[in-house]
């Protein structure tokens, strides 16, 4: 018999991990993968918001075909165009691909345009391009502010943003980094959010932690704050306020990045799966793990975690491996801030309301930890190695000894630096 072709479409988290784990758990003679994405590396995002303050960018990307071949996975870099569930088949930029299986991981994208002005007078923090920007504009900053002029930098998070953590460990990384060069005292910083709570998706012991070093750095912090319109050098809120910059960084809202016509889609083509398989609700082949799947949160840790779940059940679905648990909706991130860093565990449960999408699970709040340390600076820079060399070697993050190793660490570092 012929291996079950599996198609992954997007080269981001969730579509390698599944990849990888995939192939962990199934042989070239039981599944054929191809791999379909618009770029022919990995760039590791989390990384990018040490982009601003000078960090080079060449460590974040993976170049992917030295790992691919390795791993007997096919590659085709093109643009997924179209999928045709009817006769299993994706179309590309560069022609048809039969599959057995489908796993749409192509990710989300940005869509400033849903506030008015918001393209046009806001740096954006999303592709590395842009953080260079950013970078730039800080240094103007820093050197407006040295020579006596009084510089306004603001943060905002718009509704219909997905995950705004880099944004918030941007804005605590810009006070220390003006703090070292003595021009902090001619920096006004502030950070409005839509968000009824700080990194409200992560629940209320990261708010504590954020609106706590937010009081001791002296930024000007406001949730519950919607944009109505954004001009040149003031925002309007929808409450009658206003409030002035010299520069606004945002982090705009989510929209899937590739709309499919045929798969069930949520208002933002976010394509609706069963929450623990991440099948697409009706096609029992196609799958959407990640940041192209209707799961609240759009992060990176539970991005792997959905495509673990996926690269499972395909592997049980062709008798390769046994099934495994399934998506469970555990987040994890680290605020970088340049002289310390926040760490956050966080068990989720959806709750169907679109205020609140995603809440700590009451049932599992022994499992919920939050700590800030120098310590969890290393954690992160540790992390980051760990990740980039486990893609470069065509192996997936949630496995192996490495995997072992790291939880390891975190559980002792979480029992003496987290509460």
């Amino acid at each position: 018999m012929s291996p079950t072709h599996v198609v992954v479409l997007g080269s981001g988290f969730a579509g390698l991990e599944t990849t990888f784990a995939l192939r962990a758990l199934a042989s070239p003679e039981q599944v054929r993968l191809t791999l379909v994405s618009d770029r022919d590396d990995f760039f590791y995002r989390p990384g990018g918001s040490y982009l601003p303050f000078g960090a080079a960018e060449s460590p974040l990307h993976v170049p992917l075909a030295k790992p691919l071949r390795r791993r007997e996975i096919d590659v085709r870099v093109a643009t997924a165009e179209g999928v045709d569930t009817a006769r299993g088949v994706v179309h590309t930029s560069r022609g048809p691909v039969p599959y057995d299986h489908l796993v749409v991981a192509t990710g989300a994208a940005m869509r400033p345009e849903e506030v008015a002005g918001l393209a046009e007078h806001a740096r954006t923090v999303w592709k590395p391009g842009q953080l260079h920007a950013l970078g730039e504009q800080l240094r103007w900053v820093a050197q407006n502010a040295r020579h006596g002029r009084l510089q306004q930098v603001l943060f905002l998070v718009p509704p219909g943003n997905k995950w705004a953590g880099p944004l918030y460990e941007i804005a605590l990384m810009l006070d220390t980094w003006l703090r070292r060069r003595e021009v902090r005292d001619n920096v006004q910083l502030a950070f409005t959010t839509s968000e009824q709570s700080y990194v409200q998706a992560f629940g209320p012991k990261l708010h504590d932690v954020v609106a706590a070093e937010f009081a001791e750095r002296g930024v000007d912090g406001r949730t519950g704050a919607s944009p109505d319109k954004v001009s040149e050098l003031e925002i309007a809120y929808t409450d009658g306020t206003a409030q002035e910059f010299d520069l606004l960084v945002t982090f705009p809202p989510y929209v899937a990045a590739h709309r499919f016509d045929g798969l069930p889609a949520d208002d933002r083509g976010f394509l609706v799966c069963e929450e623990s398989t991440r099948r697409v609700l009706g096609h029992p082949n196609v799958y959407a793990p990640g940041d192209a799947g209707d799961f609240p949160v759009k992060q990176a840790f539970l991005a792997l975690r959905q495509a673990q779940a996926v690269a499972g059940q395909i592997a049980a679905d062709v008798g390769a491996h046994l099934p495994g648990p399934g998506f469970e909706p555990v987040g994890m991130c680290v605020l970088e801030m340049f002289d310390k860093a926040t760490f956050a565990q966080v068990p989720l449960s959806v709750t169907g309301d679109p205020a609140n999408p995603v809440v700590v699970d009451p049932k599992a709040l022994d499992a919920y930890r939050v700590g800030t340390s120098p310590v969890w600076r290393l954690g992160k820079k540790a992390l980051g190695t760990y990740v980039t060399g486990r893609f470069r070697a065509g192996l997936p993050v949630h496995a192996g000894t490495g995997w072992d190793a790291m939880e390891l660490g975190l559980r002792g570092a979480t029992r003496w630096l987290a509460r």
